[in-house]
């Protein structure tokens, strides 16, 4: 066990003293805490957000190399840190130390990213219908920007969704997932220490009441949430009715479409990794298989043995493939969805049971059920853990209906050696985002991320995408 952290509130640049009356625990081991932290409530949030309003304009005025200068500063420590800040995200959240420390250097190249962005935010000129008249776009920050983030990526999420608001100009207030506190901490300190003024940046810790009094501030002009669509549906409600923007990314039911012609060894590697690696808690993760006639038998064979040959283990064991579930109550998630699987027909045909390690944990193994149908519940509502589900087909079309036939639509991956069927497939399957012979789960930190359907809602996040949430474009005239 390591020593416990006591987390604090930042507001107006500074750690705030509170009663630290919640704790952080390690999914790989119950009796370490990981951290105390406060619970916050409407007033420290209305303390942060009068911070962020007040450090708005003169934000918003600096020069974007002041914006450049200390995002890239900030991302250099996170990539200095990496081990170390890997290894607490991996005690707190259940990642594999590889895959923690994987995070905690995306977080970096995000940062890295937005701070060139800073100093590309760009406008038009057009040409008037008038004679004499000059027509001019450009962007501008928007005010105070409360963020929402998840347990899952607990330091990624975070970057990706302040860097590109900061890099632009506007303030924000975070509260971070309750689960995972301290990851989201050690980056809030991080910034400040690159040089971020006092309320630019401020983050209010605890549960949900802190997240529904930032969506009803007044004074917060957007919210960026990510999170379940339970959760989400009302954030935009309390959102909507004051105007102000709203993003919203709320998890996947992702399909896998394996073919006939595919190569098998690929396809299997592909869908061990979209669906089960980081525990299967990924919005993006791969929890349906659709597989057709010709491979499903010799598929599901090939990932059953390859699935075997995991060790689920305390994440900061290097020999550890599969990390615990970040909570008891998300390990129970996926062992009442294998009874409700199994109570409509389905058939474990590995993992189901529950495994017995040498200390307390969240573990969960990771669990294949065959002999699925497209309206079974498994294949229709997101169970968020290392469990997938394969769904037999005949025909590529019939693969195509199926990965279509659900409210979500996130990421959709197929594999296949036909360039006809994977063009096919890029054009109609109804996602946000989609992969030819790549995992579901894996994006760049460069490009658009964000769903159709109830996965996603409003602009979309990261990469170019993102100045159209966090600014607005004013649109200037002019006669000489």
């Amino acid at each position: 066990m390591t020593d416990t952290l006591r987390l604090s509130h930042w507001i107006n640049g500074e750690r705030t003293a509170a009663d630290l009356s919640g704790e952080s625990l390690n999914p790989s081991d119950t009796r370490d805490v990981v951290a105390r932290m406060p619970v916050g409530s409407a007033a420290e949030v209305d303390q942060a957000v009068s911070a962020a309003k007040a450090a708005f304009d003169g934000w918003a005025g600096v020069s974007p190399e002041v914006r450049s200068d200390v995002l890239d500063r900030a991302g250099s420590l996170v990539m200095e840190r990496r081990e170390h800040i890997g290894r607490l995200l991996s005690r707190e959240e259940g990642k594999t130390l590889a895959e923690g420390i994987g995070e905690t250097a995306r977080a970096a190249r995000v940062l890295k990213y937005f701070a060139g962005e800073a100093l590309r935010l760009h406008g038009q000129n057009l040409a008037s219908i008038r004679p004499g008249v000059e027509v001019q776009t450009y962007r501008q920050p928007i005010g105070v920007f409360g963020l929402i983030t998840p347990w899952n990526f607990p330091i990624a999420i975070p970057a990706w969704k302040i860097a590109p608001a900061i890099a632009f100009g506007n303030t924000v207030v975070i509260k971070p997932a309750s689960l995972t506190p301290a990851t989201a901490e050690a980056l809030i300190a991080i910034l400040h220490e690159a040089g971020l003024p006092d309320g630019v940046v401020n983050m209010v810790i605890g549960d949900g009441d802190v997240g529904r009094a930032i969506v009803a501030h007044d004074d917060v002009a957007g919210i960026s949430f990510t999170g379940s669509q339970k959760v989400g549906a009302g954030v935009a409600e309390g959102a909507m009715k004051r105007q102000a923007r709203v993003q919203l990314e709320m998890g996947g039911k992702n399909p896998l479409i394996v073919l006939d012609d595919a190569d098998l060894d690929r396809a299997v590697q592909i869908a061990l990794d979209g669906s089960f690696f980081s525990t299967g808690q990924r919005c993006t993760a791969s929890s349906r298989l659709i597989v057709q006639d010709g491979i499903h038998d010799r598929f599901v064979a090939a990932l059953v043995e390859r699935l075997k040959g995991l060790k689920v283990g305390d994440a900061l064991d290097p020999s550890t493939n599969i990390g615990p579930a970040v909570s008891e109550d998300q390990r129970e998630v996926s062992y009442r969805y294998m009874d409700v699987a199994r109570g409509e027909g389905g058939r474990i045909i590995t993992g189901g049971d529950r495994p017995q390690l040498d200390k307390p944990g969240w573990y969960v193994r990771p669990t294949l059920i065959t002999d699925t149908a497209p309206a079974m519940r498994i294949n229709n509502e997101e169970v968020f853990g290392p469990v997938a589900s394969t769904i037999r087909v005949a025909s590529y079309e019939e693969a195509l209906d199926v990965a279509n036939g659900v409210e979500f639509g996130l990421s959709a991956g197929i594999v296949t050696s036909s360039l006809k069927y994977a063009r096919d497939f890029q054009r109609r399957a109804k996602a946000g985002m989609t992969m030819v012979n790549l995992p579901t789960a894996g994006v760049d930190y460069h490009v658009p991320f964000g769903g159709s359907k109830k996965s996603s809602y409003g602009a979309r996040e990261q990469g170019f995408g993102a100045a159209d949430f966090y600014t607005q474009i004013k649109t200037s005239y002019s006669a000489g």
